[in-house]
Formats: C-alpha cells, sequence, structure tokens
C-alpha cells in the first residue's frame, strides 16, 4: 500500500532506565504503520535531560529493538540525511529557531520567578480560573525587560500561543478542540537556555519531514501547543505543513491505574529474561489498543503488517492482561519449528539457569525430549526445570511434590511398577511402559493418574512436567529404575 505523500513517522525515546511495554507498543504501531504504508521510520534519541539520560540505557534500546525485529530507516546506527539523531547533538539548531521565533514575535522572554508563578496560580485557582501562565509578560516594554535584568532576573523563552481555539482531527479520537484558556504560553527553552521537549521534538520533526506523529495518549495535552508552533515554523519556512497526529490509548494495569515504568510487569527486560518469543510478546502488545479481527488474537508480524492501520485503533485504555501475553507467546512457542525452539531454549540450558554439570548434559537426550516440551511451554525459561531430572546425577528433592504423591500405600505401588518396567520391552516405546505402570495400578486398586505420581516424583522430582512415559524412556531403563529404587529406600527407612 503505497501513499501519494509517504508517511513518515518516528519514534524518539528518552534512554533513561529498562525499556517498558508501553514504550514497545508505541513503538510497535509507529514501526507497523510505517512498513504498512510503505513509509518511512525515523528512530531519533531525546537525550536532552543530561541528568537522567545514561549511555548504559542508550545501547539497551538499541539492543531492545534489535531483540525484538525492529528496523528503522533513518537513525543511529543506519544514519540518514537528516544526521545527527541524538538531540542532545543537535542544540544549535534548536537555539538558532528559538532566536527565530523571538525575532519574529512568535516567541519572548518571561522574566517571572516561580514564587510570582506559584503564587498568582493560588489566587487563580481560588476563583475558578484556570490557573496557567496568565501572560504577565507578553507585552513587556524594553524598559521593564531592562529593569528585570538590572535586578538579576533570569527569563525563559515562552512561546506566545494564539487567542483563537485550535482544531484538529485526531486520527485515534476525531475532532478536539482545546480553547485558549486551556492551552496558555508555554516554555520552551530554560533559564540557562536549555531547549525544552516543547520545542525540540517540533523542529526535529519538522526538519526530518515527519507526517504522522503517534504516541501516548498523556501527551495529548501538548499537542494544540504544537499544532500553533508548526504554524510560527511553516511561516519561518522550518516547518513544510502540520503533521497528522493519532494518541494512543493508556495501557493499565492493577487497580485501574495506567501501567507505569515503575510497575514490575511493565520492564521489557522482565519478559525477556523469562523467555517470552519476541514475536509472542509483539503480538500481544499490537492487541493493546487494536484488534487483528473479531475471532482471531493469534498471528505473525508479516500479518499484522499487512493489516494495521491507525484509523482502526480504539481510544480506549487497554487493560494489560499478563495470562493472556503468556497464553499468545505459548501458541507462538508451539508455532516454531522444532530446530528453532530447541535453539531458542540454548540459553535456559546453560548457566546461570541449568543446575547441573555441562558435562552432564545430554544433546542427543535434549533433542529427543524437546518435541514434547515444546507443546507444554508458556515461556521458554520454563524448560529448565521441565528436563533437569534428565541431565542431574538424582533428581531434584522436592518435600512437596514428595509429601503429595507418596500418599496410600507408595511402597506397594512402586515396588510393583519396578519389577513391571523392569520386565518391560524398552525398546517398544513409551506405551509399553504406561501399561506396566497402569498394571501395577489395577494391581493396587488405583487408576493410572493416581499411579504414575509416585512414579513421576521418584524419577523426576516433581508433581508435574513432561509426558511421564516419553520422559522415562528417553532416561532409559538403568537411570529410571536405579531412581525408583532410591525412592523405595527413602521410603523404608
Amino acid at each position: 500500500m503505497a501513499n501519494a505523500t509517504p508517511v513518515r513517522v518516528r519514534f524518539c525515546p528518552s534512554p533513561t532506565g529498562n525499556p517498558h511495554v508501553g514504550l514497545v507498543r508505541t513503538a510497535l504501531f509507529n514501526w507497523a504503520y510505517a512498513r504498512h504504508t510503505g513509509g518511512q521510520l525515523v528512530f531519533r534519541i531525546e537525550d536532552t535531560d543530561a541528568a537522567r539520560d545514561s549511555e548504559e540505557s542508550y545501547q539497551q534500546l538499541l539492543d531492545s529493538f534489535h531483540w525484538l525485529g525492529f528496523d528503522w530507516d533513518e537513525g543511529p546506527e543506519v544514519g540518514g540525511p537528516h544526521t545527527p539523531y541524538r538531540q542532545s547533538q543537535r542544540m544549535d539548531i534548536y537555539r538558532d529557531v528559538a532566536e527565530k521565533l523571538l525575532a519574529a514575535g512568535r516567541a519572548y522572554h518571561c522574566y517571572c520567578t516561580t514564587e510570582e508563578l506559584d503564587a498568582r496560580r493560588e489566587a487563580a485557582r481560588k476563583a475558578g480560573r484556570p490557573s496557567g501562565y496568565d501572560g504577565a509578560c507578553r507585552e513587556l516594554t524594553a524598559e521593564q525587560k531592562a529593569a528585570y535584568e538590572a535586578e538579576g532576573r533570569a527569563s525563559i523563552v515562552r512561546f506566545r500561543m494564539p487567542d483563537e481555539p485550535i482544531t484538529f482531527t485526531d486520527l485515534v479520537r476525531g475532532e478536539l478542540t482545546f480553547t485558549p484558556e486551556n492551552v496558555p504560553d508555554y516554555g520552551i527553552v530554560r533559564a540557562n537556555g536549555a531547549p525544552l521537549y516543547t520545542l525540540v521534538n517540533p523542529v526535529d520533526d519538522a526538519l526530518m519531514g515527519i507526517t504522522h506523529v503517534l504516541r501516548g495518549e498523556d501527551l495529548l495535552s501538548s499537542t494544540p501547543r504544537q499544532i500553533a508552533l508548526y504554524g510560527a515554523l511553516i511561516e519561518l519556512g522550518v516547518a513544510q505543513a502540520v503533521p497528522h497526529f493519532g494518541h494512543l490509548p493508556y495501557v493499565m494495569g492493577e487497580g485501574n491505574k495506567k501501567l507505569s515504568k515503575r510497575d514490575p510487569q511493565a520492564s521489557l527486560n522482565l519478559y525477556r529474561d523469562r523467555g517470552f518469543l519476541p514475536e509472542g510478546l509483539l503480538n500481544y502488545l499490537s492487541l493493546l489498543g487494536w484488534s487483528f479481527s473479531a475471532d482471531q488474537d493469534i498471528f505473525t508480524i508479516p500479518e499484522m503488517i499487512e493489516k494495521f492501520d491507525i484509523a482502526d485503533v480504539n481510544a480506549n485504555p487497554a487493560r494489560f492482561d499478563l495470562k493472556k501475553a503468556e497464553a499468545i507467546n505459548a501458541e507462538h512457542i508451539r508455532r516454531l519449528d522444532v530446530k528453532d525452539f530447541t535453539a531458542a531454549c540454548e540459553p535456559w540450558l546453560k548457566a546461570p539457569f541449568a543446575t547441573w554439570d555441562p558435562a552432564d548434559f545430554d544433546r542427543a537426550a535434549w533433542e529427543a525430549i524437546a518435541p514434547h516440551a515444546q507443546t507444554r511451554l508458556t515461556v521458554l525459561s520454563e524448560i529448565t526445570a521441565n528436563v533437569d531430572f534428565l541431565f542431574l546425577k538424582e533428581p531434584v528433592e522436592d518435600e512437596v511434590s514428595w509429601a503429595k504423591a507418596m500418599k496410600g500405600d507408595p511402597v506397594a505401588l512402586l515396588t510393583t511398577a519396578r519389577a513391571n518396567l523392569a520386565a518391560a520391552d524398552w525398546t517398544a516405546g513409551p506405551e509399553v511402559l504406561k501399561q506396566a505402570v497402569l498394571a501395577a495400578g489395577e494391581q493396587h486398586g488405583l487408576k493410572l493418574g493416581k499411579a504414575q505420581a509416585p512414579v513421576r516424583v521418584a524419577v523426576t522430582g516433581r508433581t508435574v512436567g513432561l509426558p511421564l512415559f516419553e520422559s522415562l524412556e528417553i532416561l532409559g531403563k538403568e537411570r529410571t529404575l536405579h531412581r525408583i529404587d532410591a525412592a523405595l529406600a527413602r521410603l523404608t527407612a
């Protein structure tokens, strides 16, 4: 699909802390829209806050986006015609634009102190008026400015907002109108000369030809300010047009609260470390405000790109549901080719996750058990506990599982099961081993579920796990009988 005017979207995170899922959802929608329309994605780094930004976070952003499979047409590691793509390296550009705005009368110096502003805001609140900036410095004379400067007052630069309402059509929310009293003049340059977000992002969007600004709902209140600034930038020849804006719905966490960066479940690293597949996580995150179809929640990323349109995004808040995220990820795990699945599990079969001696790892056993594990996992990190019985010299000691399984007369059951398993033909497949345990259960008045529980715990150390009889076959006759003997010794000690 190609537009007459090529779509150019941008994603401009701040390198502060760990990436979070709300940020990833915003990046995903921008990326998908660019790819769906045949447009371009500009990746820009908003690193103008020296106190909070860090090189470590910047590198983590790049690493995370590579892991997720995002690519970009301009930005770090790629370059492009609008380099540099880190805002900290573009300060001269912002200073130049601020000077032009001042010279054109579209911005002005404000000398109000914090104490004066606070006092006037409090008075406005008490009087029931809007408490935004009241324009006190809008029309200062040269003499008044000189007097303030003689006092040693510092000044910020404020943008002069128009005195009429601003109306625009949000791509997600439809037509919106903001009245002047609710959008007062605002700061664009700090007293120390540092440009603010309110200036740098619109300037960069203008210079980089961004056509669509897709961002979180929390930034909606700043949009009329940016639209007004765009009008001034067009007059100055800095911008060519006002971009289209689309504000994505909030992602809600527990208790109907917006998912915060401080919420544990907000961290992208959590899902990566637990073994979410990038495809599974992105599939789920795409559903936070968008729908593939009424009856399909599982799809590939290429399928999403084929269907994604910003006009289909829902304005209502989206609730983050961890169980649904896990269920979707589990389906993507099941869809992997078994070779890709075994490769994806590799990190969790090594230190620090694996508790066995690396010398005891048996690749043939791993490859044999992998297809059975693939159908059972929710996240890849679960593989370690599911297969450790194959590589540990003795099964994990789990007192809770032991107490749960060893009820009734486990000695009699295990004795009979051992004899049946010892006599079974282990070359005939897992069904023969199942019949051996089933027969032991019938002899002691137990159904298969009750009969296999003590065998499972004796052999694997846990009450739940991969298919038991396939597991016994892969573990082998000698090791299986040895573990049952060890359990009997423990029960009769």
